[in-house]
């Protein structure tokens, strides 16, 4: 027997993370699911360079180093003669994966690609790739992609009545939001939160004054001299109690011009320019910040490499959007849009957990009794609890990205029947009803998945037992433990769990306006067009599956009538109860809804799809769910069936991959 040292003995084999645009079988079953044949196969090659380009060494290196040297105020906000000066000093690690962002069109593909209703899929999907890779940089681009779409509807709309310069300003401020060249492309702010409400922008104290720059006194100042924009005619002051995109270009704020009238939205530039700064060295003119104090930078649990700041306004020069006293209807369009990119940002640290889990269970060896040591991805109990994480994720994956696909639908024309995707049996037939649809999974998919991805990120991390409690800095590509960290916002900003399961209820009993359908109709649309498919596809002869498998199992009418009877008690309990007597048990209501919805979204992904994989992913949720009794299994061994699920048909380590064997 020989001791071990520092530098002698068992030293543990690395894991290696794979591409995980083919390695994620969720993510490959997703494409496969919501995305036509020929647009999948267009967007597969870069996507799967994207896969690759994320996991180099490379991208590591940036990520330590904004995590490492985290944003700071030069000189705690002050100069050597203790004047106040708001110099906020990034890392390189943050510009560079900023850059990296910008280049690959994590937003400018929403808006310069086409792939008709398809476009936002395409667009998550790289996002999700690039999610736990980006150390943050994605939450100032998902309020930049927000901004964007607020000003692309105003610039497309001709009876919005922007004036010549609002519209050159507008325009150009979108221009810079859809670049993909980092020199010239943009981040936005999105300033609502403040000290009185929080979430609650009705009781915001800052305040917005029409003072335009009189004509006797020249044109109105620039806040870009190379673009010639000027500052606006709105002078606006206040305090921001969160800022989460400080160094960005711009930001879209709410403000009260006049009590009556509630809030409104405001564009507002991030700089100015003042011919008479005089720099250090005794330059004459410059840029400086319009009207904003950087108060101090907020100190996180997690999103350490984000820049989040308390910001004083005094007199920052802006442009209003839309009408006045609309700002919450306006905003609501960069909501819609930065929580998807939140629950996409959950499911893709969870994701990236679970390739980690999955490399090192395929390399670390544990006790299997009698002096026995097996690998990990053939220990029974290990492989059934990442088995189940698993299950957990997919289910969580399909409700985020059939979000994602009535957002694509909302934004651009329905497919057409050519190009169909699989889950057409699930595409709402018109605009009208798409619409509520929407509206109701725009709050709920952000409250469930936010939420349930937290403890799933942190099983993720428990997988790999002490080592993936460290901040594996010196291992980045396992550092799961700050995945963990970061993972914990979602469920609090963009609109904490509890508001956002209010929001679902108020939706779900708002009456029917102006002949649309309601929020509750269009559910109610979604669960039983999802069920009659699956039933159709069972009874159907051309079946090509086991059908007597089928009519027994995931897809059998205990399954179908239990997750009807699920919706109708649903249905009945939000019918019959006032919103007020609701409202305690909103957490429980809408999580409940949004179970029902995965259900429906797993039967139909068995059914489209099929193969012994999914139906037993899909049967473990179904039982677990409560929406059907547990049945005696009588497929493969058990250990088989769990590989198969966390590796993939005939991928798990040790074992040939299987011709022709399914996702």
């Amino acid at each position: 027997m020989e001791p071990s040292s520092s530098n002698t003995g068992f030293f543990q084999q690395q894991p290696v993370i794979k591409n995980q645009f083919h390695d994620d079988v969720s993510l490959q079953r997703i494409t496969r699911l919501f995305l036509p044949h020929p647009v999948r196969d267009q967007i597969s090659p870069e996507a799967a360079q994207l896969g690759d380009e994320v996991l180099t060494q490379q991208v590591f290196d940036w990520v330590i180093d904004a995590e490492r040297s985290q944003p700071y105020l030069r000189g705690s906000g002050r100069d050597a003669f203790g004047k106040p000066k708001s110099e906020l000093v990034v890392s390189e690690g943050w510009r560079k994966l900023q850059e990296f962002g910008f280049r690959k069109g994590v937003v400018a593909l929403n808006y310069d690609s086409d792939y008709g209703p398809y476009t936002r899929l395409v667009q998550f999907i790289r996002c999700h790739l690039w999610e736990a890779s980006c150390a943050n940089t994605l939450c100032p681009a998902a309020m930049q992609d927000g901004a964007a779409r607020l000003l692309q509807r105003h610039l497309s709309n001709k009876k919005t009545g922007l004036s010549p310069t609002e519209r050159r300003v507008f325009q150009n401020a979108f221009g810079h939001l859809t670049s993909r060249d980092p020199a010239r492309a943009w981040t936005s702010g999105q300033w609502m939160t403040e000290r009185p409400g929080g979430s609650d922008v009705s009781r915001t104290e800052t305040v917005a004054t029409y003072d335009p720059y009189p004509e006797e006194s020249g044109p109105a100042p620039l806040a870009d001299v190379d673009d010639n924009i000027p500052l606006g005619p709105w002078s606006i002051s206040g305090f921001k109690w969160f800022s989460s995109a400080t160094d960005s270009q711009m930001a879209i704020l709410l403000a009260k011009t006049d009590p009556s009238k509630g809030v409104s939205a405001f564009l507002a530039p991030m700089r100015r320019h003042n011919p008479a700064l005089i720099s250090a060295t005794g330059n004459i003119g410059g840029s400086e910040l319009n009207g904003v104090t950087i108060q101090r930078l907020k100190h996180k649990f997690g999103t350490q490499s984000l820049p989040t700041a308390e910001l004083e306004l005094n007199n920052m020069r802006a442009w209003l959007i839309g009408t006045e006293g609309q700002g919450i209807a306006e905003i609501s369009t960069i909501l819609t849009i930065t929580r998807v990119h939140t629950t996409v940002s959950s499911v893709g640290y969870l994701g990236r957990g679970l390739a980690i889990a999955r490399s090192f269970a395929s390399v670390r060896e544990a006790g299997a009794g009698r002096g026995r040591r097996v690998p990990l991805s053939s220990h029974r109990l290990h492989m059934r609890t990442l088995a189940d994480l698993t299950a957990d994720y997919h289910g969580l994956m399909l409700l985020t990205y059939y979000t994602v696909y009535l957002l694509g639908l909302s934004e651009r024309p329905s497919p057409s029947t050519a190009s169909a995707p699989p889950v057409a049996p699930l595409t709402p037939p018109t605009t009208a009803l798409v619409i509520p649809l929407l509206r109701a999974l725009s709050s709920l998919h952000k409250s469930y998945i936010c939420k349930t991805a937290i403890p799933l990120v942190y099983a993720c991390m428990e997988a790999l037992g002490g080592v993936g409690y460290l901040l594996n800095s010196e291992s980045e590509h396992i550092n799961v433990a700050r995945l963990f960290r970061d993972a914990c916002v979602g469920a609090i900003w963009e609109g904490t769990t509890d508001v956002l399961a209010g929001d679902t209820l108020r939706a779900m009993k708002h009456s029917r306006q102006g002949g649309e359908d309601t929020v509750e109709a269009a559910v109610g649309w979604f669960v039983n067009a999802g069920l009659e498919f699956v039933r159709g596809v069972v009874n159907d002869k051309r079946w090509g599956g086991n059908k007597e498998g089928m009519e027994e199992g995931v897809l059998s009418k205990e399954a179908e009538e239990g997750v009807r009877r699920e919706w109708e008690k649903l249905k009945k309990r939000v019918e019959q109860t006032s919103q007020e007597d609701l409202l305690p048990d909103a957490r429980g209501v809408v999580f409940r809804l949004a179970e029902v919805l995965i259900a429906v979204l797993y039967m139909v992904d068995a059914a489209v799809h099929p193969g012994a994989e999914i139906e037993e992913m899909c049967r473990r949720y179904l039982v677990k769910k409560r929406f059907m009794g547990e049945q005696e299994w009588r497929g493969q061994k058990a250990l088989a069936m769990d590989q198969a699920i966390v590796y993939g048909a005939g991928k798990a380590p040790g074992q040939g991959a299987a011709a022709g064997s399914k996702l």
